[in-house]
């Protein structure tokens, strides 16, 4: 699986851009699915038939999509002016490497240099439309050639290790694609499993609300990476999530309130087969259980997260350990899906 990681994490693959990483997919899942295919929107659903006597359509997305800019303007020097693909954070884009456009144009996020600040202007986050993406172009004509208006860019970083951890970008949410990938090739589950790699989820979960009404499911589950923010701090407040203490399950997040039985079927697998296992701390964000639970009449869903540190930045990390326990947690947990789990009493 960890391979399989690193070839998504490199994959580029910004909303809207997905194609490369839906290549990698479909490679890694021939032969695995009874139906393989790819919806208008781009999403890549995969179908496997449930081996019980009543099956339950159950749904599983991970969303293909990573953060990441595109070019809006071209300076006269050559330099590129980028806007944001989805939520980042201008603090850290300065002196950034970035891959510009599927050909992989290297480019770095321009600053002006420290020994040229003004008054006060080292105290400042410098918003992303004051940046330039410098691509080495001689002029604006040889830029608008290279990189035209809509190229877009992700972070240029390599998959590696870190001590016990690895590094790569974009891990949300290619840990999540890691994970369904590694369900769908396995052993087949007791229900319908309706698995699909949505795109477009950092820019309004828009794959997602297509994927729901597709397959019209029973339940559906989102998997994603989320923060794992547990490295020291001043005040002494919960994480949202710790990297080595297992898959994060969202109680609430910004865009659902997770279904009740869902839930409890998750802390009930994971406490009798000694899976270890977390709370996601507070409500923030937004996965795509937000866009699946309201679809046709109403769908029971639930996320389930690998914990990442450095989300929505050009590096992240994680622990393989946890992405194990996510597959181990998801299977088991489907294998003991019943009615009962889904049913409003």
């Amino acid at each position: 699986m960890i391979d399989l990681l690193r070839e998504l994490s490199e994959a580029f693959g910004p909303s809207g851009h997905e194609k490369e990483v839906r290549q990698v997919l479909r490679r890694a899942l021939e032969g695995h699915a009874d139906r393989l295919w790819v919806d208008a929107l781009g999403n890549l659903h995969a179908y496997r038939a449930g081996t019980a006597p009543q099956v339950l359509r159950v749904l599983i997305t991970a969303h293909m999509d990573e953060i990441g800019l595109m070019v809006v303007g071209h300076d006269e020097s050559g330099g590129l002016r980028v806007r944001p693909i989805g939520g980042i954070d201008d603090r850290v884009l300065p002196g950034a490497l970035v891959w510009v456009g599927p050909d992989r144009i290297p480019g770095v996020i321009g600053l002006k240099p420290v020994h040229l600040l003004e008054a006060g202007e080292a105290d400042k986050v410098v918003r992303v439309d004051n940046l330039v993406v410098d691509i080495g172009a001689r002029n604006k004509e040889e830029a608008q050639r290279l990189a035209p208006l809509g190229t877009p860019m992700v972070f240029a970083t390599r998959f590696g290790e870190v001590g016990r951890l690895v590094k790569g970008k974009s891990f949300d949410d290619r840990a999540g694609c890691a994970v369904l990938a590694e369900l769908v090739r396995g052993d087949r589950l007791p229900h319908d499993l309706y698995a699909v790699f949505t795109v477009q989820e950092e820019v309004g979960l828009r794959g997602a609300r297509v994927a729901a009404y597709t397959a019209h499911p029973d339940c559906g589950f989102a998997l994603e990476g989320t923060i794992a923010d547990d490295l020291p701090r001043k005040k002494d407040v919960s994480p949202t999530s710790e990297l080595g203490k297992g898959p994060a399950i969202t109680v609430m997040d910004r865009t659902f309130i997770a279904h009740r039985g869902l839930v409890r079927l998750l802390v009930d697998t994971a406490e009798s087969l000694g899976i270890p296992y977390q709370f996601k701390q507070p409500g923030v964000g937004g996965t795509d259980s937000g866009a699946i639970h309201r679809a046709h009449e109403g769908v029971p869903s639930a996320t389930v997260a690998v914990p990442c540190r450095y989300i929505h930045s050009p590096l992240s990390l994680l622990d393989p350990a946890d992405l194990e326990n996510t597959v181990r947690l998801m299977r088991e947990s489907l294998a003991r899906l019943t009615p009962d789990n889904i049913r409003n009493t």
